[in-house]
């Protein structure tokens, strides 16, 4: 930090299990993954390439390695893993995640049908390869899941191999763990938190009355996904209460 201020709340440190930032990319220039790098690289812990925007990316490769130089870990979305499953291409899915080194994977099942025990094998089968993060919750905002089989679907994901687990939001955060006008499904919220452990836990938060949600309820370390280039500094000031709808909430005022 530039300078000293009493009663920051810590952040742990990268690399990180729990506190991350995860930032969706949905199409920068490699000039504006350096700006963006430049501004808010020290506060980014991993970047997905938002759906399959890394098939119609140009210079792909050169971009993926601004991003690994600067020791930002990057990866596909998971609607390019639905992508090859859905044509029968997984064998040619995993080949791509070798061509491009891809350390890490997302399965997930938000646009296409599949059953939950074949979903846990590819989670088995890539786990062997990357570190896999799955993701829970679907994009048609139709489909509200009780509770416990948001529960149960988490569970059986960490335990078939995933590092992760993200609550599906979509990148306008009005499905899955939200309702249709972006407010948090708190009951459902409490429900897994009973169950599954927050630092397993990725929410996807791209909204701002989101985000200051989530990090009152859980802390500074609440780990947060879906989040824009341009919002990620505006997320850390949020994270340690240096924005005005956080700015009470970590202070110890007997200590100011």
């Amino acid at each position: 930090m530039n300078y000293t201020l009493k009663n920051i709340p810590e952040r742990t440190e990268k690399p990180r299990q729990n506190g991350l930032t995860m930032v969706m990319d949905k199409g920068l220039s490699m000039r504006q993954v350096d700006d963006f790098l430049e501004v808010a690289g020290a506060h980014t812990d991993i970047v997905k390439l938002g759906w399959s925007t890394s098939f119609v990316t140009p210079n792909l490769e050169e971009k993926l390695k601004i991003y690994r130089d600067a020791n930002i870990p990057v990866y596909f979305g998971g609607t390019l893993f639905e992508a090859f499953v859905i044509r029968d291409q997984f064998d040619d899915y995993r080949k791509i995640l070798d061509k491009y080194d891809m350390k890490f994977a997302e399965v997930s099942d938000g646009s296409i049908e599949i059953p939950h025990d074949e979903k846990c094998e590819y989670i088995r089968k890539l786990s062997e390869q990357v570190t896999v993060i799955s993701e829970v919750g679907s994009k048609d905002a139709a489909k509200i899941f009780a509770p416990y089989k948001w529960i149960a679907l988490m569970q059986a994901e960490i335990e078939a191999g995933s590092w992760k687990v993200i609550a599906e939001a979509r990148e306008g955060g009005n499905v899955g763990i939200y309702r249709d006008s972006g407010e948090v499904r708190e009951g459902l919220i409490d429900e897994i938190l009973t169950q599954i452990p927050q630092e397993r836990i990725i929410f996807e938060a791209p909204q701002k009355a989101q985000q200051v949600w989530f990090i009152k309820l859980l802390g500074t370390n609440v780990n947060l996904g879906n989040i824009a280039p341009a919002e990620v500094i505006p997320v850390e000031t949020l994270r340690i209460g240096l924005r005005g709808d956080t700015f009470s909430h970590f202070l110890d005022l007997k200590q100011v």
